[in-house]
């Protein structure tokens, strides 16, 4: 069947593109605050490396702007490729900005990179634009099918019989989309793009980018795939599930700062998978404030990370840590509202959204038979990983920042306040959205009860 028309492009603002939009917006603003000072450090270490013998003094400042601007330009694009991903009202003006934005994400590591950037910015470009084209094959299959692309707003489709092609068109959105959450099977690129990417890149690669693969994935399964979306749910959770625990202990053997928190963001993704795969409001609403709360704690991890390794030149090996505490007394309070964000610890963010998360598995495991019965066990198990994320979050907290001061830290000292402040920032807001969980919860609950108050 031939496409009848592409139907109109828009943006489209709702309870629940708002949290993800508000989110990117916030974090972007703040990582690009903390970019001035880090940037700098980091230009002009690849200055000093690369640099020419004989080349003037002026010459070498007028290619340093240039290298600023050309971070900064690209930074802009990146920032809006997710917005625009997440506010976009047409199947096709998605995949636009899910494209838009994987672009200069991948040049941004490859120039300001470290280590083997320019091999694993194109592991990155690869795994995650071959993800986009099996999104784009699913969304080819509805638009054929449908003879329209667009999915919200007026003349939007509203269910879609895909017949013999939902089995490939299932598989093409959810392992694309998978590959963009870096569920377990699907994370290869991950820990390597973290590890060697500029630090304000992984500060919002991982808390804002890999989750718009969840946003997508509710459009299309509330909105385009209800009955298909109860089908497969279980199989999700299992999937989630196993995500959670592989991400934790592999955190867990991490001595590489930054490479502990790639796995982290791979383990707090499975939350956001399992709370997806319940279908149920408490469920799907935890997982969009789990957006949320990873998006601030994780920002605020990642930028004390980068802070640690500008002020102890280069430093990454936890091993080498140790007492930070006593000199970065500032860092140490946010980097500690950080974890406990991650871990779920009451008043924080993290802590709404995982108790969303829990209830919305706890609530089809108190159906009875042998479905509720798998639904408990997920949600036990889905409870229990989260004593491998305290004991992740609390040992390196230890390693880090208490015990005995290494020798060669003696010297090191807090960051700038274009570094700090956007830190704080974030922890403050991590914090006030566990204390008024309401900012988020009110406007979600309302159009995610909309979604799907037909679907059981």
């Amino acid at each position: 069947m031939v496409f009848s028309s592409l139907g109109h492009f828009g943006l489209h603002l709702d309870g629940i593109s708002m949290p993800f939009a508000i989110t990117i917006y916030i974090i972007s603003t703040a990582v690009a605050l903390y970019s001035v000072p880090y940037m700098k450090h980091r230009i002009f270490e690849q200055e000093a490396v690369e640099h020419v013998e004989g080349e003037t003094e002026p010459k070498e400042n007028e290619r340093t702007n240039q290298r600023f601007g050309l971070y900064f330009g690209l930074y802009s694009l990146y920032a809006a490729g997710m917005v625009g991903t997440v506010l976009a009202t047409n199947l096709i003006e998605l995949y636009f900005f899910f494209e838009f934005m994987l672009v200069p994400s991948y040049f941004l590591i490859a120039e300001f990179g470290y280590g083997a950037r320019g091999r694993i910015s194109l592991m990155y470009l690869l795994w995650t634009h071959i993800g986009a084209l099996l999104m784009l094959l699913a969304f080819l299959a509805i638009g054929s099918t449908s003879g329209n692309f667009v999915f919200l707003g007026s003349g939007a489709m509203i269910g879609v019989n895909l017949g013999g092609l939902l089995p490939w068109v299932l598989f093409a959105l959810v392992v694309g989309l998978f590959v963009k959450l870096a569920a377990f099977g699907l994370h290869v690129w991950l820990p390597y793009a973290h590890a060697e990417a500029p630090t304000p890149i992984s500060a919002l690669l991982s808390p804002a980018m890999i989750g718009i693969g969840a946003y997508i994935l509710i459009r299309m399964f509330t909105l385009l795939l209800p009955n298909a979306y109860l089908e497969i749910g279980l199989g999700l959770a299992v999937w989630g599930v196993v995500t959670m625990f592989y991400g934790g202990i592999m955190a867990l053997a991490q001595d590489d700062i930054k490479r502990l928190f790639a796995y982290s963001s791979i383990s707090q993704m499975g939350y956001i998978i399992f709370g997806l795969s319940t279908a149920t409001q408490l469920g799907v609403a935890g997982s969009v404030f789990q957006f949320v709360s990873h998006g601030t704690a994780k920002s605020v991890l990642f930028m004390v990370a980068g802070l640690i390794i500008v002020q102890a030149g280069g430093l990454r090996s936890i091993k080498g840590m140790g007492g930070l505490a006593s000199k970065l007394p500032i860092t140490a309070v946010c980097a500690t509202i950080g974890f406990l964000g991650l871990l779920g610890f009451p008043e924080t963010n993290g802590f709404q959204s995982e108790w969303l998360i829990f209830g919305g598995g706890l609530q089809l495991g108190s159906q009875v038979g042998v479905v509720g019965n798998w639904w408990l066990l997920l949600s036990i198990l889905a409870v229990i990983s989260t004593v491998i994320t305290a004991s992740y979050a609390l040992w390196t907290m230890k390693r880090v920042f208490f015990g005995q001061l290494p020798e060669a830290l003696s010297t090191i000292k807090e960051g700038s306040a274009y570094m700090l402040g956007p830190i704080i920032f974030l922890a403050a807001i991590t914090v006030l959205l566990g204390v008024v969980p309401g900012l988020v919860d009110n406007p979600l609950f309302a159009t995610i009860h909309s979604l799907l108050n037909s679907l059981r």
